[in-house]
């Protein structure tokens, strides 16, 4: 009987010891926890840190997308220009009357604003952004069609100042894309017959738009062709001769809301194929307006894209200056020109991304979600190029022919 009892003792001993030890594990576990959540707060606490210097926004409200009569989900419905719910088919109004107005250049960064009530996601296979409402989840992706689709931890970037909202919908850019797609002269007959838009998205694509007052002088040298004719053997002989002449001025041009591309999901050719957008009447950004949408992250900052801006308008201030002239060949051209006002907005406009699969490759397109105007590519036939490029030598060995038989 002594030796149970000290046995038990024993036990006793024993298991207080291993619950000691437990609870002492389950400390340092907790605490090892505890600094781990710590330090991940810290390290998401020092980004936003760095990210609100630029972004801050502190009264950002996150708008709930019910139904008022049935409490029922509701999307943007771009034919009734409303909000529409998905199950009792009411209609409503959304309450925005405030336009966008233009900014001074040098607050692009001080005054912009966390789109911290959105979401970034990432295709693993394309590498393209988009962003969604927190309320909804990105299945595929709008630019490749797959379905590799992830959350990720970054913050979505600059608020929008306004939004274009959709204009056309979807079964509407579906009839654009086929009619543009049969249209298409190059095309293989057996695309053109079966031609079917797949996977079909409407995506907000941020833009920077900017307002400018430029003056510039100028000077430079043209030149104008002209021909002489002239006779050796009593056979014409064609030379062509260039007269060049100086030019100098002074040109002002005004830019209103020129748009500049700001995500890499869509070429600034591609963009500019379909503009223009509606950018002047746009309303102020709200969340509404994106129910039913995604939209494409920016990676081109304001900064970025403003230098990208100052490059392409000197491209076409060039071009409007030697519009004034009948010139034939541009020997030289010196432009010097001074931004007399600089204000920016910072938009989202509408963008159906699509695409059709033929002979298992991928043809993107582009259509405008506001007026529909479309741009994209398609498959080409090789016959038709070649039947083409068989009568265009035939056409040009007859006018040889001709001019040969005319000359004698």
């Amino acid at each position: 009987m002594s030796e149970q009892k000290v046995s038990g003792n024993a036990t006793t001993e024993q298991q207080e010891s291993n619950l000691k030890e437990q609870t002492t594990a389950a400390d340092e576990n907790l605490t090892v926890n505890a600094n781990a959540v710590n330090e991940k707060t810290e390290k998401t606490a020092r980004k936003k840190t760095v990210e609100e210097k630029l972004y801050s926004d502190d009264n950002t409200e996150v708008t709930a997308y019910k139904c008022p009569n049935c409490g029922g989900d509701a999307v943007f419905d771009a034919k009734e220009q409303k909000m529409h719910c998905l199950y009792c088919g009411s209609l409503f109004e959304i309450e925005n009357n405030e336009k966008v107005t233009e900014k001074n250049l040098d607050e692009l960064l001080s005054t912009a604003k966390v789109w911290d009530e959105t979401e970034v996601y990432q295709c693993q296979s394309c590498g393209a952004k988009e962003i969604l409402d927190k309320q909804e989840v990105a299945s595929v992706c709008p630019f490749c069609g797959t379905r590799n689709i992830v959350k990720t931890e970054e913050l979505p970037g600059l608020k929008p100042q306004g939004v274009v909202p959709f204009k056309v919908d979807k079964d509407k850019a579906s009839h654009i894309s086929i009619n543009w797609a049969k249209r298409k002269y190059y095309a293989p007959r057996d695309f053109k017959k079966s031609a079917n838009p797949e996977n079909l998205h409407g995506v907000y694509n941020p833009v920077f738009t900017f307002d400018l007052e430029t003056k510039s002088t100028y000077n430079g040298r043209l030149g104008k062709n002209y021909t002489t004719v002239s006779y050796i053997n009593g056979k014409p002989i064609t030379q062509v001769h260039t007269r060049y002449f100086n030019v100098s001025g002074t040109q002002n041009v005004n830019f209103d809301d020129y748009i500049v591309q700001a995500s890499s999901n869509m070429n600034t050719t591609d963009i500019k194929a379909i503009s223009p957008f509606p950018t002047n009447d746009a309303p102020a950004y709200r969340t509404e307006y994106l129910r039913g949408y995604s939209a494409s992250t920016y990676n081109k900052d304001g900064a970025q894209c403003w230098n990208e801006c100052k490059d392409l308008i000197k491209t076409d201030i060039e071009r409007q200056i030697l519009r004034k002239y009948d010139y034939d060949i541009k020997s030289y051209l010196n432009v010097k020109t001074a931004i007399l006002k600089q204000k920016y907005k910072y938009i989202l406009v509408p963008v159906y991304v699509g695409h059709y699969k033929y002979k298992g490759k991928l043809y993107n397109f582009f259509i405008n979600g506001s007026t529909g105007k479309i741009t994209g590519k398609t498959p080409i036939s090789a016959w038709k190029v070649f039947f083409t490029v068989l009568i265009s030598l035939a056409i040009v060995a007859g006018i040889v022919v001709l001019s040969i038989l005319f000359g004698d």
